[in-house]
């Protein structure tokens, strides 16, 4: 065990003085306000590695992690394990608020009392609710707060569990969720770390509580520490951000002498329709690619509806075979350790060239609790298995372009990695039928991009987070960071509402996410997707309060 003074940051990182502060904080909560590129997932994971390097949170008390999205959830998991080795990472639980709920109640479901009882084999429905054996997501946040709120020993196990708590993304923090987490580890001994950027507060429209910053800090009598460096974005992408924040957070602003030099590139790009949208902005991609870009290093934003807005767009790389993805419809699913596990086998039996992909699998596979020659043999038997399964994928008698050719493969692998195996994946598998859901999920994931060309390594490829474009909503994308940034449609009839101040978050958000080369676009007419059930405006015209931004002073 190493002593606190002791500590370094890993990797050889050097904090600001309040980010170190921040990690290296024994006994004080704290609330970190820092802007886009300031560090905040990298403090929380440097921050992890204190605590648990230094003794503060002794064994086998652990850390709870708690962010918004699934992606954010994993990308800090990652990171710890990447810090700290996998076993301090075996101690660091990053989950997002909705899977915190649905662990609070599979573990104390009985104390749920009336019309809220659940059976053990509940599931969870995105629409309806049926009395004991069906709840939406809507209800785990509230139902789990019922049992923080009302059963003493509940209370009790969370705050014997967690000696220190994380929260990302707080400012989008809502009234209920600041309640449970209020609930459960008010008055307790947890050392808490919140973070977060008013300026980025985009979910007012799901209830995200004003002010939670400020209201936390008094709440928990934290230590208020900013942090003001911009780690991400090239100059003129930072003088373009302070441009934004000078109107939204005149406190926050950078002066000129931090933000001097040229590197980086800000493009407004105008179109007469979205077909020459699309083409301008695929040959961009393409160009982008054979320079040596790597695909997950490009991001293609839109506010809402992306399937609808950037159509032509995922026409037109269709068409030139660069493979993208949805993230509104893929993203939560690949963060998934049962859906990444099918899917890494079927990209390890349909193409030799993914060894990523096969030490995941057999890292994810492995039976950690077997004994030495249990193991042994259990390898054995995988890598024959495998060995098989690549030969009859070459045997021309097989129907590659079959979705169900593929299940056949996928559950003869997922009977021999054994029931108990896949459920120790997550602890959310190990109650309903979840588990089942999300490899049925993928295997229709699978199915539906090989329905487009029948080649399966290409349906991988568009399923995947390192070979595919992406195409992301603004609310999708935050806390994420890409080289090259494409802002579709910047127009007064995608970017409007009576919130400007909402809007304005939501542009900066969108913007931030570049690291150097940020693209804005917007047409003067944008046809009708035959998918369109709403209102949709032909005629377009630019937002110019929000392209002015982009002007140089």
């Amino acid at each position: 065990m190493m002593r606190p003074e002791q500590w370094r940051p890993v990797d050889g990182l050097v904090l600001e003085p309040n980010a170190m502060t921040a990690a290296t904080i024994s006994d004080e909560n704290v609330v970190v306000t820092a802007g886009p590129g300031a560090g905040k997932t990298e403090l929380l994971a440097q921050r992890a590695d204190f605590v648990l390097r230094t003794g503060q949170c002794p064994y086998p008390r652990r850390i709870l992690a708690v962010s918004f999205k699934v992606d954010a959830a994993r990308n800090l998991r990652e990171r710890v394990r990447g810090r700290s080795g996998p076993q301090f990472a075996a101690r660091f639980d990053s989950l997002t608020f909705h899977a915190f709920a649905k662990r609070l109640i599979d573990i104390f479901r009985p104390a749920l009392t009336g019309q809220n009882v659940l059976d053990p084999d509940y599931r969870i429905d995105p629409d309806t609710r049926v009395a004991r054996k069906q709840i939406t997501f809507a209800d785990l946040v509230p139902l789990a707060l019922e049992i923080v709120e009302t059963n003493a020993y509940a209370r009790g196990g969370i705050r014997q569990t967690y000696s220190h708590v994380f929260l990302d993304e707080f400012q989008d923090c809502t009234g209920q969720q600041y309640r449970l987490i209020k609930a459960a580890f008010g008055e307790s001994t947890a050392v808490l770390t919140a973070v977060g950027d008013t300026k980025q507060r985009i979910m007012v429209w799901a209830g995200a509580l004003d002010g939670v910053l400020k209201t936390f800090a008094e709440d928990f009598s934290a230590r208020a520490l900013p942090l003001y460096q911009n780690r991400r974005s090239a100059p003129r992408l930072r003088r373009m951000q302070n441009r934004m924040i000078a109107q939204m957070d005149p406190s926050a602003v950078s002066p000129g002498e931090d933000l001097a030099g040229d590197d980086g590139v800000i493009e407004v790009l105008p179109f007469d329709t979205d077909y020459d949208e699309a083409q301008g902005v695929a040959d961009l991609i393409e160009g982008w690619l054979k320079e040596g870009v790597a695909p997950d290093e490009i991001a293609v934003l839109v506010r809402q509806q992306p399937h609808l807005v950037a159509s032509a767009l995922g026409g037109e790389l269709t068409n030139r075979s660069i493979p993208f993805r949805n993230e509104q419809e893929s993203q939560d699913l690949t963060a998934e350790p049962a859906a990444a596990l099918v899917l890494n086998f079927v990209r390890v039996v349909a193409d030799d060239r993914q060894p990523d992909a096969y030490a995941e699998l057999m890292r994810m596979a492995n039976r950690m609790s077997a004994s030495e020659d249990e193991a042994a043999r259990f390898d054995s038997q995988l890598k024959r298995m495998l060995h098989t399964a690549r030969a009859n994928v070459r045997d021309p008698a097989f129907k590659a372009d079959q979705p169900t050719a593929w299940r056949h493969l996928v559950d003869e692998f997922l009977k021999l990695v054994s029931r108990p195996v896949l459920t120790a994946l997550s602890p959310g598998y190990q109650q309903g039928k979840r588990l089942d859901d999300l490899i049925e999920q993928a295997l229709d994931a699978f199915s539906r991009e090989l329905a487009i060309d029948g080649d399966a390594v290409q349906a991988l490829r568009r399923l995947s987070e390192v070979d595919a474009i992406r195409f992301l909503t603004i609310h999708k994308c935050k806390g994420l960071e890409f080289e090259k940034v494409v802002v579709l449609g910047v127009e007064e009839q995608l970017f409007w509402g009576s919130d400007t101040t909402t809007i304005m978050s939501e542009f900066f958000v969108a913007i931030s996410r570049a690291k150097r080369h940020l693209v804005m676009t917007y047409t003067e007419r944008r046809e009708r997707p035959e998918e369109a059930t709403k209102r949709w405006e032909e005629r377009r015209s630019p937002h110019a309060r929000l392209l002015a931004f982009a002007q140089e002073d």
